[in-house]
């Protein structure tokens, strides 16, 4: 039985202009037939420059300087991107966005999904600018205060890109996909910290002197897409 919770984006509006958190209101499908289900809330963690709803799209203008990144390799630390998230104890779920940076221009401006606990312990998928002919799709995992960065060139001709987060209690999947239907693994991972009560939402930021605007639509919560291992057994 499925089950998909969209987003209304009208509930949003107010998180927007709110700098602290809002209610929002969730409808619940099942076998086709919506119910309303209690309020859930969204917040920011840092506001962006500004943050406009349209029908079923957000806008999100980016501020300069934003960024998240922990030591590793670069030995700086960046912690000031606004995510917006919702927040739950569900262990087994899928969490869906599109997103849409055509108007990104600057060496790694960049949108994407979020879960982010602290500045210690996050992760993210995105796709980074990098110039006229190519751009990074990739995946920034932090445990315990440093960051890795898994990573894959693709045409900078690719405007927008879909992805889906996927808990199955304290071990992650993040997939993409360019139409929405066919998703692709990025990655699997394990968040230290992320067992309990976690949030996650949308992300961007941008890192260098730039602003540009993000949009992201579709979004959906529905029963986990990533199934259980089927092979080796457990030790």
């Amino acid at each position: 039985m499925k089950k998909i919770v969209t987003i209304t984006m009208l509930a949003l509006l107010a998180a927007c202009g709110n700098k602290e958190s809002s209610q929002v209101e969730e409808s619940y499908v099942q076998n086709e037939h919506p119910m309303q289900l209690k309020m859930e809330h969204f917040s920011w963690t840092r506001q962006p420059e500004s943050c406009v709803i349209k029908g079923d799209t957000i806008e999100v203008v980016t501020k300069p300087h934003t960024d998240l990144w922990q030591r590793t390799y670069y030995h700086f630390r960046n912690d000031n991107a606004p995510v917006f998230q919702m927040e739950t104890e569900e262990k087994y779920f899928s969490f869906i966005v599109k997103t849409d940076f055509s108007a990104s221009h600057h060496r790694f401006d960049q949108c994407g999904i979020v879960l982010y606990l602290d500045s210690d312990n996050w992760l993210k998928g995105s796709v980074e600018y990098e110039n006229e002919e190519f751009q990074h799709l990739g995946s920034v995992v932090t445990n315990n205060g440093y960051s890795d960065w898994a990573t894959t060139a693709i045409s900078a001709r690719v405007k927008t890109m879909w992805y889906r987060l996927s808990r199955r209690e304290d071990d992650y999947c993040i997939e993409c996909s360019q139409d929405g239907e066919r998703f692709t693994q990025m990655r699997v991972c394990h968040l230290h910290q992320g067992g309990g009560k976690i949030r996650f939402g949308i992300y961007a930021c941008s890192p260098e002197e730039s602003s540009f605007k993000a949009v992201f639509t579709h979004m959906q919560l529905t029963e986990c897409a990533w199934k259980a291992h089927d092979g080796q057994q457990p030790d």
